[in-house]
């Protein structure tokens, strides 16, 4: 080998990277930089235009390092193809330097060196049948050195045949590596796409899947019946403004939630307010819960409905009535609010015989720890509300 061959491989290698730059764009345009994707391209290319393919090792040994030795005269032959040229002689014969001759009969030498090395492996074959295992070994090594010592590019090997000895090139197929790429990126879709639906699903469903209903019937504590009146429930929750609801006559009420307590307040003009607290990790979904009547209440409404024995009510209510209780009558209309009534005007408004008591209604009351009632507050509708 000499220098000009060196030198010619130097010319091959840039016009194989003109070659390549035409339809590609890599990393860098000087080949001794390129690196992983763009040398997995470049050898596509290379077996897509030549038919052959160069490892990733020779591709560093002869293209990114400084080259001390040609490679095989397969690889020169590939790459010329790939340049454009028939072969590396061709590509020889038309970049001559002056004073530089190629002779056709260059072959013989490497075809002569191919043969002789043959014929040694033949004859290490034969000689490992008559002796003794360690002794091939010995043999087996030294075969294999002077092999590897020479060089067939040492002789003028440029216009050797490639039929002259088939060599198996290395491949880089990346097919596998492609497709597993593809499958994983496929299950990380539908992990991303089932983690999205889910989060989707609990803020639709949230209420649902998280809350607990809870179901309670308000009993007359005298009666053990269900309380047959309008009741007023307002659920007191921390930092928050209460929540109102009232609870039709002789219906439970239904409470859905998902926090861990409960405190509501119940209250009705005709039973004693009550302040209910739940722990609703161990409550009862369904629960009867005892309301003690307001006597005083209920004995103002049975005296404002009755029309018999007038004396003996009036008798009644004043003994009930504080002399200083605060009486509140509410009215449903835009001329008058509330007005205030002492306790006579008070006994004789709901003594004297009146259809529009019928309409009467006691809206709250209050006593002293004497029994008296000191506070009522009451209003009359008119016959259109009961329609």
């Amino acid at each position: 080998m000499t220098d000009l061959e060196l030198l010619h491989f130097d010319q091959l290698k840039n016009e194989v990277q003109s070659q390549y730059l035409e339809n590609h764009t890599p990393s860098f345009d000087e080949i001794s930089k390129w690196k992983g994707i763009d040398i997995i391209y470049f050898q596509e290319d290379l077996r897509k235009k030549a038919k052959g393919n160069i490892s990733e090792k020779s591709f560093y040994t002869y293209f990114k390092s400084p080259v001390t030795r040609l490679p095989r005269i397969d690889m020169l032959n590939l790459l010329s193809v790939y340049a454009g040229y028939v072969s590396w002689y061709d590509f020889k014969k038309k970049h001559l330097f002056a004073d530089e001759v190629l002779h056709d009969h260059e072959t013989v030498n490497i075809v002569d060196k191919i043969s002789e090395t043959e014929a040694l492996e033949s004859e290490t074959v034969a000689a490992q049948q008559k002796t003794p295992a360690d002794v091939q070994i010995l043999q087996q090594s030294s075969v294999q050195s002077k092999i590897t010592d020479e060089d067939l590019q040492k002789s003028n090997t440029d216009n050797q045949n490639d039929k002259t000895k088939s060599v198996l090139l290395e491949t880089y197929d990346t097919s596998d590596q492609k497709s597993t790429f593809s499958l994983v990126k496929k299950y990380i879709w539908l992990g991303i796409s089932l983690v999205l639906a889910i989060l989707v699903g609990l803020l639709i469903f949230k209420e649902e899947i998280f809350s607990k209903q809870f179901t309670y019937t308000f009993i007359d504590a005298d009666r053990n019946s269900k309380i047959n009146d309008e009741l007023d429930v307002k659920i007191l929750k921390e930092n928050e403004s209460p929540i109102f609801t009232r609870v039709l006559p002789n219906q439970p009420f239904v409470y859905t939630t998902r926090s861990k307590t409960l405190k509501m307040v119940v209250s009705s003009p005709y039973y004693k307010t009550d302040t209910i607290n739940r722990n609703l990790e161990t409550a009862p979904s369904v629960e009867n819960i005892e309301l003690r009547p307001n006597d005083y209440a209920i004995m103002l409404f049975f005296y404002s409905k009755s029309i018999t024995d007038l004396k003996k009510k009036r008798l009644s209510l004043n003994y009930l009535i504080s002399d200083n209780a605060l009486i509140y009558q509410i009215y449903d209309n835009e001329t008058y609010g509330v007005e205030t009534l002492d306790k006579q005007r008070y006994i004789n408004l709901v003594t004297l015989p009146s259809t529009s008591l019928e309409n009467l209604e006691v809206i709250d009351t209050q006593t002293n720890d004497s029994g008296k009632i000191v506070m009522i507050k009451f209003k009359i509708g008119n016959n259109e509300e009961k329609k």
